[in-house]
């Protein structure tokens, strides 16, 4: 109980202090912030499929990039509005994924990791050559930030604006995250994770259970993937390349897996060793795989575990 109130305090005062700092960061800083809770998001959509259900994927990205690309498509070649193209991206990425586990769900473990990554790929490679739809390497610029209608007379064109859009997003998918994860249906892939042969002996049907995660998760990637899209006006086949897969693993590796605020903290540490670093050398991955290694050796559980363990844990002797 005392852990769950913790976690709980943890969450509010950091969605408190996010939101209070946007009222006084430049612009710049402010999109910075902003990208630490749409990276927050993808990180916990990915943590549904790694570290709560034991399927580590290589090719998240493959949903992430989906989503964007298929909302910016409809709101450039189609003209629909944010209300219409935004679903859409979701619905595509959560068919994708629908699509593609029928197939997956047939392999386990390292085979998994590299039948996503597989995916992922092919992905990449139709954004690249299918020009005519996807801009090719130019990718789709010009995508307008989402206009909900006359009726709202609050525009998401300028940062400050945007970056409490992208909170409110980010407040409501960590909410209906949360609650997944707490949910019987939750406590059922942990199982899964733990002893996937144990629960099936308890009648448990797992590929069903492994099924619905991995929707779960792509749609939340994509959610990701389009705020991403609308934070930059721009689209381009790098969303769907395995560095982001790749980061973004990180991310959950960092913070620590299965705990849905621990990848949360792991992007908000990718971001600003991104921003220190890269104004410093061009080198900037090669620093951050050093840290990222120097982590997993001495924090082998993510840093919020480390954390939690080091000053929240009580004291061998005292009293309890």
């Amino acid at each position: 109980m005392r852990k769950n109130h913790l976690g709980s305090v943890g969450a509010l005062a950091f969605i408190l202090i996010v939101g209070a700092l946007g009222n006084f960061l430049s612009p710049y800083d402010t999109g910075l912030l902003t990208q630490m809770l749409i990276y927050g998001v993808f990180a916990m959509s990915l943590d549904v499929l790694h570290g709560y259900t034991g399927m580590p994927s290589l090719g998240h990205a493959a949903y992430f990039g989906l989503g964007a690309y298929v909302s910016a498509i409809c709101s450039l070649k189609l003209g629909w509005p944010f209300g219409m193209a935004a679903p859409a991206g979701i619905v595509a990425a959560a068919v994708a994924a629908a699509l593609f586990h029928l197939l997956a769900l047939r392999t386990s473990k390292s085979y998994y990791l590299m039948i996503t990554l597989a995916f992922s790929q092919v992905l990449w490679s139709v954004a690249v050559s299918w020009t005519e739809l996807t801009g090719g390497d130019n990718g789709l610029p010009g995508v307008r930030r989402p206009n909900l209608g006359s009726w709202f007379p609050w525009t998401f064109a300028s940062t400050h604006n945007y970056f409490y859009f992208v909170l409110a997003i980010f407040v409501v998918s960590a909410l209906a995250l949360y609650v997944f994860v707490k949910s019987p249906f939750g406590y059922a892939l942990r199982g899964i994770r733990e002893n996937e042969m144990r629960m099936r002996a308890l009648g448990y049907n797992v590929w069903a259970y492994k099924y619905v995660a991995s929707i779960v998760s792509a749609s939340f990637a994509a959610v990701a993937g389009e705020m991403y899209m609308y934070l930059n006006s721009f689209v381009s086949p790098s969303s769907l390349s395995v560095t982001v897969s790749a980061q973004v693993l990180m991310m959950i590796l960092v913070g620590a897996a299965g705990t849905l605020f621990g990848p949360v903290l792991g992007a908000g540490v990718f971001v600003i060793l991104q921003y220190v670093l890269s104004t410093y050398t061009d080198r900037w991955l090669f620093v951050i795989g050093l840290i990222y290694v120097g982590i997993a050796l001495y924090a082998p559980q993510g840093a919020l575990v480390f954390i939690r363990d080091k000053f929240f844990a009580p004291k061998r002797g005292s009293a309890s």
